[in-house]
């Protein structure tokens, strides 16, 4: 299957790492879009020079970039068959990307989770916080859901048919596991590709902060406990 790749990574003051980012996406990729979330810096400018689709949205939240994004997508006039998500602050491997999209591609997958193993991140590429937050978010996604994820890792790949059918609403922290929560609801296909991690380029505007680890922790476990009882 020769798939229509788009790719959406929402950035916030990334100037020093979203060339990166963009020059290691694979070339078979149909369009990156960037989308600056309110940036003070130079990331908006340092994107569009490296080849991408440069879209504004004034709104902060992780999930509001990710909406822009979608929006965008819904008014192209060539087709979208995969959506990957990626951040902008160089911690993923996009040269990855084709492992990501393969159980898609080859098996019809609607969903795939790049799972940020251990072994294979760099020493504090991810934060203690960080670790115990996806431990916990994942352990009770198991017990409600039966659910088979071990992470809620930003890198992903989803079917564009399947994301649209997912109505994704969060606006800010909780967006990536609510797709998750919605793919098991929705008894779609699922699995997750092992991908190596790495200490992203500045600070991290969730595990970074207290506030923003704090804010993170409880829209996750919101969305968990909403759907739980649902």
């Amino acid at each position: 299957m020769k798939a229509a790749v788009n790719v959406i990574i929402p950035a916030l003051n990334e100037s020093a790492a979203i060339s990166k980012v963009i020059g290691d996406i694979p070339d078979f990729v149909q369009e990156i879009i960037v989308v600056d979330n309110g940036s003070t810096d130079t990331t908006a400018e340092m994107a569009k020079n490296a080849g991408a689709t440069v879209l504004h949205e004034s709104k902060k939240g992780y999930g509001h970039a990710c909406l822009k994004g979608l929006d965008y997508l819904k008014n192209l006039d060539q087709k979208t068959d995969i959506v990957v998500f990626l951040d902008g602050d160089y911690s993923d491997y996009p040269e990855q990307m084709s492992d990501v999209i393969a159980p898609i591609t080859d098996n019809n997958m609607d969903f795939v989770l790049g799972s940020r193993k251990k072994n294979l991140s760099e020493k504090g590429a991810m934060q203690p916080q960080q670790r115990f937050g996806n431990w916990l978010a994942t352990r009770l996604m198991t017990l409600f859901f039966n659910s088979k994820f071990t992470d809620l890792g930003p890198f992903r790949a989803i079917k564009y048919e399947v994301l649209n059918s997912l109505d994704m609403r969060d606006q800010t922290y909780g967006w990536t596991v609510e797709m998750q929560l919605k793919i098991l609801k929705q008894k779609f296909t699922y699995c997750e590709i092992p991908v190596k991690y790495r200490n992203r380029i500045g600070v991290s505007k969730v595990s970074g902060t207290l506030k923003g680890t704090i804010f993170a922790g409880v829209k996750i476990l919101s969305w968990i406990f909403k759907y739980s009882f649902k």
